[in-house]
């Protein structure tokens, strides 16, 4: 095989595809990126077994052929050589020359013949969504998910469609992160469970242009995400997914209209005297016209006062700052309003189109004057 392409082209390529090189394999060949130029193009493919990417890149083929090399030596050389084209020659004992301009290194591949490839997806079934609303919906929703095994469904999303709808839901077991986004076609009832692990990696790899689509796919056990030049394919997650719609209620005691800005601003300075591992709630003492919230830790306390629109009960309430924290960050509008119903019920952050619900269980408290 012989290639030239530019520095640039060929180092993208490869920090889009090292996202599915797994950091830990007892097979070898996994740790690997692929380097295809069969069928005319210059592609890149790396695979985990769980998440694989490919990636098409611009170049010239001088000579056709394949071959896989060691991926976290591939990608440091190629960052460090000089912004100029860079040649790869292979020969049939796989030795693999890379050179720019007087730099030359030589490396040892390995039969391209034995990368495990993407898995095969016929692409019938599936959903467009634009890159900046894909990317948004992970954004929004991706801090939810539980980040251990213990329950294999809460390190996943649900992505359920219904007509024109598209549902995302995450949740760890505290808390609930829910968006819904009109889609601009109607498509056929589905529910998938996707990986956290693939939707952080495909946010990443994303432009978020407005103006440029994804193309969804969906089979049994895979999903296949298609845009720009790049495929990435993942397992799904199997199983049934929590039955959240009988965890969410319209009822409430108390509903607070409150500024987004200076309510995650005032929970920010709280945290500076909470200690890493601590778990020191933040209380929240709701009166007429105004909301007071409390922390007390081993550092010290604060206690600030906001101005809130208030309907309803007065209600004193604890939370684990973080919570609301990661909630607040990811909501765009300049009002929030939150529903309550007493002290040992979750809280809900919505707007009146339910186009995101965020639902946190509160915390027990102890109350010192």
């Amino acid at each position: 095989m012989k290639l030239v392409c530019s520095k640039s082209s060929l180092l993208n390529g490869l920090q889009v595809v090292s996202k599915a090189v797994p950091s830990k394999t007892t097979m070898s060949i996994l740790e690997c990126i692929l380097v295809d130029t069969t069928d005319g193009t210059i592609k890149l493919t790396a695979n985990d077994m769980e998440l694989g990417i490919e990636t098409v890149i611009d170049g010239e083929i001088l000579e056709r052929g394949i071959i896989a090399l060691d991926a976290k030596i591939f990608l440091e050389i190629v960052r460090k050589l000089p912004d100029n084209d860079i040649t790869i020659v292979t020969d049939s004992s796989y030795k693999t020359t890379i050179t720019c301009e007087r730099a030359k290194f030589n490396i040892i591949g390995k039969s391209g013949e034995d990368f495990s490839y993407l898995p095969n997806i016929e692409r019938t079934d599936s959903i467009v969504v634009s890159q900046f609303t894909l990317k948004e919906v992970v954004r929004q929703t991706i801090f939810s998910i539980a980040d251990n095994d213990n329950n294999r469904l809460m390190t996943g999303e649900l992505f359920e469609i219904n007509g024109d709808e598209l549902k995302v839901v995450s949740l760890d077991g505290h808390r609930i992160s829910i968006r819904k986004i009109q889609l601009k076609n109607s498509y056929e009832p589905k529910k998938v469970v996707i990986p956290g692990k693939t939707l952080n990696e495909i946010s990443k790899i994303l432009s978020g242009d407005a103006d440029k689509d994804v193309s969804i796919f969906f089979t049994d056990k895979h999903v296949l995400f298609e845009f720009d030049n790049t495929l990435v394919v993942s397992r799904l997650i199997e199983g049934e997914y929590f039955r959240i719609d009988q965890m969410l209620s319209n009822d409430y005691e108390t509903k607070v209209v409150i500024n987004k800005r200076e309510f995650l601003s005032c929970i920010d300075r709280a945290t500076l005297l909470v200690k890493e591992g601590d778990k020191k709630p933040i209380i929240i003492n709701i009166l007429d016209g105004s909301m007071e919230l409390k922390i007390n830790s081993t550092v010290g306390s604060m206690n600030e006062q906001i101005d809130i629109e208030k309907m309803g009960r007065d209600l004193m309430i604890g939370f684990n700052p973080k919570f609301l924290i990661d909630a607040l960050r990811v909501i765009d509008d300049e009002q929030i309003t939150i529903y309550l119903v007493n002290p040992k019920a979750p809280c809900f952050i919505r707007n009146d189109e339910n186009s995101y619900i965020y639902l946190i269980l509160p915390v027990n408290f102890t109350t010192v004057n």
